[in-house]
């Protein structure tokens, strides 16, 4: 049996985005201040610069998240590895030598709470029902999800698209039913969603941070020839052909701050 008090009760804490069993929490402002980075911090929290953790209530299921995620678990809680032998390890190993993401992913099991780390970041949680049979993640985005999500590692169609179009050779596919929780460098309220049916989207730049695995990602000339795309100016641009969704940022955006860098702004200097 256990109490949690002073915390969702809290009038600087709200719950921004809940669905299933998951809560994403958000920090109104910084509390925990000093007289170098007070300054920023009030800023910050005025721009929309703010904490946000993803709270898990297990209630005998299980749930995955990147390594070194968890902040704090509560109650019965089990934490093990997805790793089922060593051939399994050396898979994973070199899947995660080739992408951002994590080579093992710890999973939580039992009943209880399970808090992640604090971000600056925004948390989306996608239900990929939505999503047909599967979601292609940009680097870096995948922080948790329902243990029976199905995730693995694809390869472009084809090399041109790793090498020109800025996206890398191999991403992380979530795919089957349930709920995973996304990093986003920019909030779901501003992110694009364009629905193709059959229909092609060219993109000038890395804006698509998630889209249908029935998508064919190429990279194209923006013009019809090499001449026409110099004088353009546009170079190549990243294409996405057939059936499916794509959520598209509208600007690139520097907000993908680590936790710490915007005290370390206003960090004191030593010396003269």
């Amino acid at each position: 049996m256990y109490q949690i008090k002073n915390f969702l009760d809290n009038d600087d804490v709200r719950v921004v985005d809940e669905k299933g069993n998951i809560k994403i929490i958000e920090y109104m402002k910084d509390l925990s201040v000093n007289p170098y980075n007070c300054i920023n911090e009030f800023f910050a929290a005025k721009m929309n610069v703010r904490k946000r953790q993803t709270l898990i209530e297990l209630k005998g299921d299980e749930y995955i998240t990147s390594a070194g995620a968890m902040q704090w678990m509560l109650g019965d809680v089990q934490s093990v590895t997805d790793v089922k032998g060593v051939g399994d390890f050396l898979g994973k190993a070199i899947k995660g030598s080739v992408t951002k993401e994590s080579t093992v992913k710890p999973k939580y099991r039992g009943t209880g709470m399970l808090m992640l780390e604090p971000t600056y970041k925004h948390l989306l949680i996608e239900d990929l029902s939505n999503w047909g049979t599967g979601i292609v993640l940009d680097d870096g985005m995948f922080l948790a999800c329902e243990a029976k999500v199905k995730y693995d590692v694809i390869m472009r169609s084809n090399l041109s698209s790793a090498v020109l179009g800025n996206q890398g050779l191999f991403s992380l596919r979530l795919s089957g039913n349930g709920l995973a929780v996304l990093e986003s460098p920019v909030p779901r309220e501003e992110l694009i969603e364009i629905d193709l049916q059959n229909d092609t989207i060219r993109i000038d730049g890395n804006f698509a941070v998630a889209w249908s695995d029935t998508l064919e990602f190429t990279v194209e000339k923006s013009g019809k020839s090499l001449i026409g795309s110099a004088i353009s100016a546009e170079g190549f641009v990243n294409v996405y052909k057939g059936t499916g969704k794509i959520l598209l940022a509208p600007v690139l955006s520097s907000t993908s701050y680590t936790l710490g860098t915007l005290n370390s702004l206003s960090a004191p200097k030593t010396g003269k």
